[in-house]
This record gives C-alpha cells, sequence and structure tokens, in this order.
C-alpha cells in the first residue's frame, strides 16, 4: 500500500512539474504584431521578412506591410526587405501583456550600379563583319519609300479582309439603292444621257488617255 502510494505520489509531482513548466512556457509567449513603414515617405513595406533571431521562425509582411506571429519577450527581430537596410528590434521583456504590437520604420538602402553600355553587336568580331557588309545606300528613308510604295500597298490591302466598318457601309449602301428603286427598274447608266454626256466630253478632251 505504501509503494502504490509512493508511486502516485511521484507521478503526481512529475504531473504537476510538466504542467507548470508548459503553462510558465505558455506565458512566456507573446502575440508579436506590427506594421512596416518606409522613413523617407512612411508609405508601407510589403513582403518584407520578419525572423526572430532566436529560433528561426518568423513570417512575412502584406501587401499594406502588417505582420503577426508568435515570439518571446527578450528576442531578436531581425527585418529584411529588398530596397532597404537590414534593422532589428528587441522584444521588451517586461510585458505584462501576452500581445504586443509596434510601428517599425525601415530605411531605405541605395544602390549604385556601374554603368553599363549595351551594344546590339555581342562582340567586336560580329560589329566589325557587320559593318564591312553594310550597305550604306539602304538608308530608313529608302526603306520607308519601297514599304510605302503603291505596289506595296496594293499588294498589303490584297491580304487584309474586309473589316466590319467596310462591310456595314457596303451594306447600307445596297439596301439604300434597294429602297430608292423599290417598284421600278434598277438604274443604270447605260441608259443615262447624262452620264454618256459626260463619257463623250471626257473622251474628246483626252482624259481616258492611257498614261
Amino acid at each position: 500500500m505504501r509503494f502504490t502510494l509512493l508511486i502516485f505520489t511521484s507521478l503526481f509531482g512529475f504531473y504537476s512539474a510538466i504542467n507548470a513548466q508548459s503553462n510558465n512556457q505558455q506565458r512566456d509567449l507573446i502575440q508579436f504584431s506590427g506594421v512596416l513603414v518606409s522613413s523617407d515617405s512612411l508609405d508601407q513595406v510589403s513582403y518584407a521578412s520578419v525572423v526572430d533571431k532566436a529560433t528561426g521562425k518568423g513570417t512575412m509582411s502584406d501587401y499594406y506591410g502588417y505582420f503577426s506571429f508568435v515570439t518571446r519577450p527578450g528576442d531578436t527581430i531581425l527585418f529584411n526587405a529588398f530596397g532597404y537596410k537590414t534593422s532589428s528590434y528587441i522584444v521588451p521583456d517586461s510585458l505584462d501583456e501576452i500581445r504586443y504590437s509596434i510601428i517599425h520604420i525601415m530605411t531605405p538602402d541605395t544602390l549604385l550600379l556601374p554603368e553599363v553600355d549595351i551594344y546590339p553587336w555581342p562582340s567586336r568580331e560580329e560589329f566589325a563583319r557587320a559593318f564591312v557588309e553594310m550597305d550604306p545606300y539602304d538608308d530608313a528613308l529608302r526603306r520607308a519609300q519601297r514599304q510605302l510604295s503603291g505596289e506595296s500597298l496594293a499588294a498589303i490591302a490584297s491580304r487584309v479582309p474586309t473589316d466590319g466598318k467596310l462591310s456595314y457601309n457596303w451594306e447600307t449602301e445596297q439596301r439604300l439603292t434597294q429602297l430608292y428603286t423599290q417598284r421600278q427598274a434598277p438604274i443604270t447608266n447605260l441608259l443615262n444621257p447624262a452620264a454618256w454626256a459626260r463619257f463623250i466630253d471626257s473622251w474628246r478632251s483626252g482624259k481616258l488617255q492611257r498614261e
């Protein structure tokens, strides 16, 4: 009986110690939240990494610069974002509540990159070959004149289909013609005296001669 009581007392003491340790650890944990802003414009710093240096755990700020995760009092928090200097913050170890919020200001980091000249040739040999094979008379103006010539425009126009506006205008003209000649024979210029008079005048004046 004494042996059973001794085992029960030991197990109860062991469970109490573990429970007390667990409660102490839970009391040590806090919900650490905040907003990251830029020092020059006070705009939010989006998608910055927020890491606990002691545990290596952390989170990332959202589009509005807000973050929230669980940490411990006294831990050092590292803030890192592209275009900003890496900064840190030490969580106070004398907190009475389990929630703590801050507004952390980050300093922009200006990067000066060396000047780079970009050329259309990958090497000096390619430039030398392109320079030797260059046609000095085939400039942009001559190419534009060839592309805008009558033959080129006609060839392009023959390959371009009729768009909706032209189709609509053609259909509208056909309907108006049908309404104009409704219940009568269609109009033809072969029997139009005025059209024959204009044709004869043009023929006499030489306007119909082939150029």
